[in-house]
């Protein structure tokens, strides 16, 4: 645990002169204010700074005034800035006689959501390693407005095969992914491996190691910050949008998790299949049961459907089974580490809230615990050739689009609301800022539909 003493030692060992604290809207975009070095002061952790919380996309209560107050775990030092500056996550409180926690910041329900796991008494923690899918373009431009709508895209590789794992020399962003793990690695971020991904015009993988459902969302805040800030300074872009390009292969932030009590691996069951126990299978159970309601969160934008589309490599079905990429739950069939044995969610994608999504996980894979929904009794799987071999079984599948998965969480959100992780208030607003953007989409014109039909 830091302290304020340890924060001022940071302060003077790095020749500190700014604060900056970073806060995170409800669709998951980063804002900040920084402050010089001197309103660092032992009174800040308790009064924090006041902003205006409507502008960040949450809902209003008495008033939209707030108060960000810097959280001393998060702390790093910003390797973006000229000028020397410790950086930190905050947490949104009201600005009441109490400062109360402000249940719709994203960070508290992260927070919520592990104590809720330690009430249940099935785990005291819950490890979470994500893969990050992206795209690394050389130029791109986009516009909307009245009279004009269109995207370009400029990309300097151009693989004529699969490219998954390809190599030096033709393997062109290398040395990109090597600077973003080296600065990720200064910043606390623990990095498994980076590589190509099977995109043919510059689709990466960038790996972390498991850490706790926090910590992983911060990280993920912090990914993406390094990633957007490294190809900027490079003149490149970089997208983490599901389905940036027309028929080349979609990114995905797919989450490996499994849970621990005492330091054991709660999911682990020798000898079962893919070594899985009963319980681990009611998570599974918990995890498919709500997955299209999960979709409205995990597959935050229109963008996320054009990725889903069955009959193709993404997990669309939900199904799980052993090392099988078409189903939403693949169980690796790779882990050697009986304490490692864990599943993988595979429909996320990073458009979505990290917080927000990995707690909704989390909730529905302990409501799978505590109801004892067994996937296999649900015919769920397990499967392990390609479900769409399997026309002689009933398959269900993710919802096609973003206003389905919307319709799908409405119908289903109680699991959500258990020890109070979630609030209905939130599930509300996070539906109707939802709403709004495919009202928004639904009424423009596609340059698409131009080619169709200009002149019909």
């Amino acid at each position: 645990m830091r302290s304020f003493e340890s924060i001022v030692a940071l302060i003077k060992e790095h020749d500190i002169e700014m604060i900056d604290l970073k806060t995170i809207d409800l669709r998951g975009r980063l804002h900040h204010v920084t402050l010089p070095v001197k309103q660092f002061t032992a009174n800040l952790l308790t009064t924090g700074v006041g902003f205006d919380g409507s502008s960040y996309g949450y809902s209003k209560v008495e008033h939209s005034d707030m108060i960000q107050i810097p959280d001393i775990e998060s702390v790093v030092v910003d390797p973006f800035r000229d000028i020397p500056t410790l950086s930190f996550f905050t947490k949104i409180h009201l600005t009441d006689s109490a400062r109360t926690r402000y249940h719709q910041d994203p960070r508290w329900v992260a927070e919520q959501a592990e104590n809720y796991l330690r009430q249940t008494r099935v785990a005291d923690s819950s490890h979470w390693g994500p893969e990050y899918e992206f795209y690394i373009f050389s130029n791109v431009e986009y516009d909307t407005r009245t009279s004009a709508s269109y995207y370009r895209v400029s990309h300097d590789e151009e693989f004529h095969h699969n490219a998954y794992h390809a190599c030096n020399p033709n393997d062109i962003y290398a040395d990109f992914r090597d600077s973003a793990v080296r600065m990720m690695l200064k910043l606390g971020i623990d990095v498994k491996y980076h590589h190509h991904e099977v995109g043919e015009r510059g689709q990466q993988e960038i790996e972390n190691m498991f850490t706790t459902l926090l910590k992983t969302a911060d990280q993920a805040i912090l990914t993406k910050y390094i990633l957007f800030n490294l190809a900027a300074e490079n003149g490149l872009a970089v997208t983490f949008m599901p389905k940036p390009m027309f028929q080349q292969a979609g990114s995905g932030w797919h989450v490996h998790q499994y849970l621990t009590r005492e330091g054991k691996n709660v999911f682990y069951g020798g000898g079962r299949y893919a070594n899985m126990n009963q319980t681990g299978l009611y998570y599974i159970g918990g995890l498919l049961k709500h997955a299209s309601a999960l979709s409205a969160i995990c597959n935050a934008s229109t963008n996320s459907y054009k990725r889903l589309v069955p009959g193709f490599e993404a997990p669309t079905a939900i199904t799980f089974g052993q090392a099988n990429r078409s189903s939403a739950v693949r169980i690796p069939s790779y882990v050697s580490d009986p304490e490692k044995t864990r599943l993988e969610y595979r429909p996320p994608d990073a458009t979505a809230n990290p917080y927000l999504a990995l707690s909704a996980m989390l909730m529905a894979g302990i409501d799978g615990i505590e109801n004892q929904i067994d996937p296999t009794a649900e015919g769920f799987g397990p499967f392990d050739t390609n479900v769409f071999d399997k026309a002689d079984q009933q398959i269900h599948f993710l919802p096609r689009n973003l206003d389905r998965a919307l319709d799908d969480l409405e119908a289903d959100y109680e699991f959500l609301l258990k020890g109070e992780v979630f609030s209905e208030s939130l599930i509300r607003q996070w539906i109707e800022v939802k709403r709004g953007e495919l009202r928004e989409i639904a009424t423009m014109p596609n340059p698409f539909e131009y080619k169709l039909y200009f002149d019909l």
